[in-house]
């Protein structure tokens, strides 16, 4: 165990912001997974609601912190490509 004020105070930072960043990739692969379930079962109406709520989510996440700009934009993007090929078909 550690001795030190500071070491202690890192360790309850480092617990906070682990399960903040635990939340925010399980949120993240939740998102996401609506969006392929709903592409998967051909249901155009609901890919894009999801996509639209992803949209939103990824760009918050970028504005907190926890995602890169170029990340979310990617990711954002093949999202977005997925929702169109049920157009296409």
């Amino acid at each position: 165990m550690a001795h030190h004020k500071s070491t202690i105070k890192r360790i309850r930072q480092t617990e906070k912001r682990t399960e903040r960043n635990r939340y925010y990739r399980t949120r993240l692969k939740n998102i996401t997974k609506n969006v392929v379930l709903a592409v998967n079962a051909k249901d155009k109406e609901r890919a894009l609601e999801a996509f639209k709520v992803a949209n939103r989510q990824i760009h918050k996440m970028v504005s907190r912190g926890f995602l890169k700009k170029r990340t979310a934009s990617r990711k954002v993007s093949r999202l977005n490509i997925l929702v169109n090929s049920l157009e296409v078909a």
